[in-house]
């Protein structure tokens, strides 16, 4: 199981109440016709039978019926490879029970029995909580039965059976089969359609796998279902740690499929302090049944689950404008506290044009907005020096204007000269120090500038150039409080445009200025222009694309995946967008630089954390700056063996 992806899939059939031998036929066509990777197939409860059979589950024909259906669903499906599960009734010693039968292969691994029963099914269906087993004389086997019951092919391929009442119970047994291992939640169910029934067990789900950093797959009762008193539309879902990976349409039969990522949910319980608990130890002491099972799994599994570019960003485009207001407003809530708590009524930031800079703007008009104070005292500088382009600089003249703040140009060009002189640097020497003579000239200026009126020194630098340590250190490093250091480049430029977006009917002029800022070229502007007076020197022309640098951010920070597992999944984001050997290189780069730059964040201003990665050392990035690359920058290499 390569990376520790695992495809899985939920069926709901075609079928007609209580026409055993058609369901039958259903079941056996979709678990051979399923996907030839699909390792894990699940059906919804009483599907052999249908679930809407009412009194006929007292019939016991009917019932020895829906067993022998059993055996030929087992025979027709020993040839396929994958684990499915479905739902039907049986006599078992002496109780009427509700099973989930867990098949491989033509053998049953085991049957799950339904708990929580609802108003309808206890008139006819026990439960049995305790694991036991009985005999079965056609497969010659005793065969496992109860709850609760898990099955594990591995440490990380392993399952639980669950239906959906006991999930939804107040006291769920998908928590004790979370905490013993489980991280497959195979959910089987039966619950009818109403107006916003499924948005509700989405809710369920999201919040359940999130919780548990479990995957669930729900597969429900659909289209042939009895309608005489209720509908039922088959609307299935699989989610993984919160997200939704794969959803039916409603009023449909058939499969979804899609990979989940076992490694992923493992490492989440690692980093999860509620898993190190007394409680979760405790937990684990709970008796229960584990069936093994071994299965052939395809190690170059070609994924199909979403990838994408840009993770720090939402998925959902109806949700981007809501989570950039979030942003927006918790950024500007921790500057009001910072300036509450020094009794400042005043900030200085340094505003170049940049997306950066127009962030930290607009976080501080809206803290002064929400503190009451007036946008004057917001002062904003623009410091042209050596490659200072008349776009950025104007850019920001107008943005200042726009917001009522107070704007000043000061030319850094005669106090750089003059350092040069200083130290003996050749002006004609566009080396490091050429570069990071400005950019220390601008934060002593902002910091003097500060301390001169009493203002907060507002920083500028992002999430992404922390991790690259694209900053220079004691320059544009350094401010007297942080309020973008963990929201990442491609994040910022969504939030710029929606403020783009929200102006624009009230001040088109302003609008454009934000549009304009999206559009020009990520760049320091430390050295000269091009002849016709454009930006030079580009930012990503050196360290590589932001898309790119935040994709590995994510996944190598956040959920600590390897490198070449962070490669196989940029291959399949960027398809189309940048070549392996461009990917391979700049997540080379990337790899190097965040290992070797820890010294420029060990002692990065404060800042508030925003999102879910952090690198502040107070914050969750505990990190020597002595540390090696190598492992990393090994184990990359083996993509190319």
């Amino acid at each position: 199981m390569k990376d520790g992806f695992l495809r899985v899939g939920a069926a709901t059939p075609k079928m007609r109440v209580a026409d055993i031998d058609y369901n039958a036929e259903e079941i056996i066509s979709l678990v051979n016709q399923s996907d030839p990777d699909c390792a894990l197939l699940v059906f919804p409860e009483l599907c052999v039978t249908g679930a809407t059979c009412g009194d006929l589950f007292r019939q016991e024909a009917f019932i020895n019926k829906a067993w022998q259906a059993l055996y030929h669903i087992a025979d027709e499906t020993a040839d396929a490879n994958c684990v499915f599960i479905i739902g039907l009734p049986a006599y078992i010693e002496g109780k009427l029970l509700n099973l989930a039968v867990v098949l491989h292969q033509g053998s049953i691994l085991g049957a799950n029995v339904k708990l929580t029963l609802n108003e309808e099914q206890s008139r006819y269906f026990s439960s049995y909580e305790i694991p036991s087993s009985f005999y079965d004389e056609y497969f010659e086997e005793e065969i496992p039965f109860g709850q609760p019951i898990y099955f594990c092919d591995h440490d990380l391929f392993s399952f639980a059976v669950i239906f959906d009442e006991d999930l939804r119970a107040p006291i769920s047994d998908d928590v004790d089969a979370a905490l013993n291992g489980c991280h497959i939640l195979a959910t089987l169910s039966a619950r009818p359609y109403t107006v916003g029934s499924p948005a509700k067990t989405a809710q369920l789900l999201t919040a359940q796998s999130r919780k548990l950093h479990a995957a669930y797959i729900y597969a429900n009762a659909g289209v042939g279902e009895s309608t005489t008193d209720l509908v039922f539309a088959g609307t299935n879902f699989i989610y993984e740690n919160g997200r939704e990976l794969a959803k039916s349409s409603a009023f449909t039969a058939g499969a979804i499929y899609t990979d989940i990522d076992l490694k992923l949910l493992h490492g989440e319980r690692i980093r999860d302090d509620a898993w190190r608990t007394d409680f979760a130890n405790s937990a684990m002491d709970s008796e229960f049944d584990m069936v093994g099972f071994e299965m052939d799994l395809n190690p170059e599994l070609e994924l199909i689950r979403p990838i994408p570019k840009n993770p720090f960003v939402p998925e959902n485009s109806s949700e981007i404008s809501e989570r950039c207001e979030q942003i927006i407003t918790t950024q500007a809530m921790a500057l009001v506290s910072r300036m509450n708590h020094i009794h400042s009524k005043k900030v200085i930031l340094g505003l170049s044009g940049g997306l950066d800079s127009t962030l930290a703007f607009l976080v501080s008009a809206r803290a002064f907005d929400i503190m009451g104070l007036p946008k004057s005292d917001i002062h904003a500088i623009t410091m042209p020096c050596f490659g200072t382009t008349s776009r950025t600089k104007n850019n920001s003249i107008e943005l200042a204007k726009a917001y009522g703040a107070k704007i000043d140009e000061i030319c850094i060009k005669d106090s750089v000269i003059q350092h040069f002189k200083d130290i003996g640097h050749d002006i004609d020497n566009h080396n490091v120090a050429y570069e990071n003579a400005q950019a220390r000239e601008r934060t002593q200026l902002l910091m003097d500038l500060g301390n001169d009126e009493g203002s907060l020194v507002v920083g500028t630098g992002d999430l992404s150039e922390l991790a690259l340590g694209w900053a220079t250190y004691n320059g544009d490093h350094m401010s007297m409080y942080a309020v973008n250091g963990s929201v990442p480049k491609t994040l910022i430029r969504y939030i710029v445009a929606y403020e783009a977006d929200r102006v624009k009917d009230a001040q088109p002029v302003l609008s454009e200025v934000l549009r304009d800022i999206l559009a020009t070229p990520v760049s320091p502007e430390l050295l000269p222009p091009t002849e016709d007076g454009t930006i030079a020197q580009k930012t990503e022309d050196l360290v590589g694309p932001y898309e790119l640098h935040d994709f590995f951010l994510y996944y190598f920070v956040r959920l600590g995946f390897a490198p070449s597992k962070i490669y196989r999944l940029a291959k399949i984001a960027f398809d189309g967008t940048y070549d392996e050997d461009t990917i391979y290189k700049w997540e080379e780069t990337f790899l190097r630089r965040f290992i070797t730059q820890q010294f420029k964040r060990s002692c990065m201003p404060d800042g508030p954390k925003v999102g879910s990665v952090d690198l502040s050392p107070r914050g969750d990035l505990k990190m020597p700056s002595d540390a090696a690359y190598q492992v990393w920058l090994e184990e990359l290499k083996s993509v190319k063996e």
